[in-house]
């Protein structure tokens, strides 16, 4: 027995270590130290088109044919639903060549109650121009979130639908352009041509918008300061004179690869959301990760093991000397 005696000797200095080391555990947990570390931060700044070529109905929600917008309107309330606190999320609306931002990118969790409330008021009532000049809108876009305290990731929502019609007059460059990088472009609307309504300025539906308001006029005065962009008020009187409006896949594929940044297809959720995980944080902040959790836990692993071990050898002994 001599031998197991100093075994079981040695043992009981053994679990003592664990109890000192449970000890300096928790001390250390109490000091609660960090260490510097860099965070990612999620910033967004979701841009909703509200050109009059949203208000198509040419989209579903539970089977439920709805307007393009509307359905932008839902995808946001999903979004922001989603997305864990701490992310910032600012509202912006889109039309003519520029973007205005409701406000700058404010935290999700804190103001979730104002930011849906701006979701739910998006209308297109609210535009300040009849064109729609998505490309042009790239330099503008880029220049407001500089102007925001911190930087914030695109998600852009449109049918990619320039109004007017680009041509080599009035398609701006943008090889040197380098703003939109990570940028994502979602595209909404169907592949099969929609009229688009026409409405008064109690959203009263009045006609559809005739070919004419988007044909092109040959020429330097389709380019003027007068006139660049504007749309008609002819309304169409019969089927065949409704200018038909569709999602711009093709463009919008095109202008995220010159730009450097993605585009996806709105009509899945999850895809959107996919590919919103592909684009790299708005920024990263110097911050402290607390090591208090850490040291507690291991307290109390080796508070534990004392015993459990203590116990474990001494119901080998018993069994040994049976």
């Amino acid at each position: 027995m001599s031998f197991f005696q100093g075994f079981i000797k040695h043992f009981k200095k053994r679990s003592d270590l664990f109890l000192l080391i449970s000890l300096l555990c928790l001390i250390v947990a109490l000091i609660n130290p960090s260490i510097p570390i860099n965070q990612s931060r999620y910033n967004y700044l979701l841009i909703a088109d509200i050109s009059q070529s949203m208000n198509t109905e040419d989209m579903k929600i539970n089977q439920k044919t709805v307007s393009r917008l509307d359905y932008i309107k839902h995808i946001m309330r999903r979004m922001i639903d989603d997305l864990p606190c701490g992310s910032k999320v600012g509202i912006g609306m889109f039309a003519g060549v520029s973007v205005s931002a409701t406000y700058s990118p404010i935290e999700v969790c804190e103001n979730f109650s104002n930011i849906a409330t701006t979701i739910e008021k998006l209308d297109w009532r609210a535009t300040w121009s009849g064109n729609t000049r998505i490309r042009e809108s790239t330099v503008n876009l880029a220049r407001l979130i500089r102007s925001f305290p911190e930087s914030a990731q695109v998600v852009f929502f449109t049918d990619g639908e320039e109004a007017p019609k680009l041509h080599a007059f009035n398609t701006r460059n943008l090889e040197q352009f380098q703003g939109g990088k990570d940028w994502l472009f979602v595209g909404i609307g169907s592949d099969v041509g929609t009229p688009i309504p026409k409405f008064d300025n109690k959203n009263q539906l009045i006609g559809y918008w005739a070919n004419e308001s988007f044909a092109l006029q040959p020429g330097i005065a389709q380019i003027s300061e007068s006139n660049i962009g504007t749309r008609n008020n002819s309304v169409a009187n019969g089927t065949n004179d409704r200018y038909l409006s569709k999602l711009d896949e093709e463009y919008l594929q095109k202008l995220a690869d010159e730009i450097g940044g993605y585009y996806i297809n709105g009509n899945s959720y999850k895809a959107i959301k996919k590919v919103m995980k592909k684009q790299p944080p708005a920024w990263k902040a110097p911050d402290q990760f607390y090591l208090q959790p850490l040291f507690s836990l291991l307290a109390l692993i080796f508070f534990i093991a004392r015993f459990v071990s203590k116990m474990s050898f001494q119901v080998f002994l018993k069994r040994f000397e049976k």
